[in-house]
């Protein structure tokens, strides 16, 4: 009963510490007069990764590599087939023209990059982590060059009010400790209730941790979808998961090399994450291009529920 509300509260400090980051975060970007397109891209996009980034790189420190790949692998997994299913089952997405030579094609790649990385030899070391971070700074130089126009569409928020400088100050100190404690608190529940229930941290972590390091995103998307707003895109989520893989276990890799103890990770999940990325594709296109639908959104939670079946069975 402690572990489980150990987790509770340690996701509940990462959602409020996320969120608070990335208000600090936004206003100390405007006051230095930085371009919404600048904010929009690395700040927004770097900070909401946050709560995977902190949970995986605590997670590679404490000795819990599997917990640090699989709340990204498991992340990339619910931000496709769980919160974009949800999210199609509220209302339809029209896709944009960048999905298909921008969003999807790199995802792909970022995919197929971190698999090449991890899957022959179950280690992700320093070295690759610098080619991941590199990779992602090259994506980010080449959208702000030749992207501008799709980029300014896929703007979620409006970055224009600044808050009270000690408001600001207070927003990035609240935080950086929700979650610092937040993941501190996530880990020991997560590794501690995998123990007394007999299993292993990839399942908690590909599960519960993923699950609820996805919440800001599930809740972002369905307030849009019921609030008819243009801000969600299937392109924020791949942005997402471009993030998680590149930024997240880019830096994870570099602080501390990861090495995979469950071979499940690297025999089930990761082609469970390869298969949904790609599944995308075919569902854009079919029945009808550039839009998705509510069969679609079928589709995605069934894979999903599949796949949950299929890890714990």
């Amino acid at each position: 009963m402690l572990d489980a509300l150990m987790i509770i509260i340690g996701l509940t400090l990462l959602i409020i510490g996320g969120n608070w980051l990335l208000k600090g975060a936004v206003d100390i970007s405007l006051r230095l007069n930085l371009p919404k397109i600048i904010v929009g891209m690395t700040v927004v996009s770097f900070v909401t990764s946050a709560p995977e980034l902190v949970v995986s790189v605590q997670s590679a420190i404490s000795g819990y590599p599997d917990l640090a790949l699989s709340n990204v692998v498991g992340s990339n997994l619910a931000n496709l087939g769980l919160v974009l299913g949800i999210t199609l089952l509220i209302g339809a997405l029209n896709v944009r023209r960048s999905f298909y030579f921008t969003d999807w094609p790199v995802m792909m790649a970022a995919s197929l990059l971190f698999f090449v990385f991890v899957y022959p030899d179950g280690w992700l070391g320093r070295t690759e982590g610098i080619i991941m971070l590199g990779a992602l700074f090259l994506f980010l130089v080449y959208l702000l060059r030749y992207q501008k126009q799709a980029v300014e569409e896929e703007e979620a928020t409006q970055l224009t009010a600044l808050l009270p400088l000690y408001k600001t100050i207070l927003f990035l100190g609240l935080g950086g400790v929700a979650l610092w404690g937040g993941s501190e608190l996530l880990i020991s529940g997560s590794v501690n209730l995998a123990n007394m229930i007999d299993v292993s941290e990839r399942l908690i972590g590909i599960s519960i941790v993923s699950i609820g390091t996805s919440i800001p995103e599930m809740a972002a998307s369905i307030v849009a979808m019921v609030r008819k707003e243009k801000a969600i895109s299937v392109g924020n989520l791949i942005g997402s998961n471009i993030f998680n893989l590149l930024a997240v276990l880019g830096i994870t890799s570099i602080v501390k090399p990861i090495e995979v103890l469950d071979e499940r990770l690297l025999q089930h999940d990761i082609f469970w994450m390869l298969g949904i990325s790609f599944l995308i594709l075919p569902l854009v296109f079919f029945p009808k291009g550039r839009r998705l639908g509510w069969r679609d959104g079928l589709i995605l939670l069934g894979v999903y529920a599949f796949f949950l079946f299929a890890t714990f069975s």
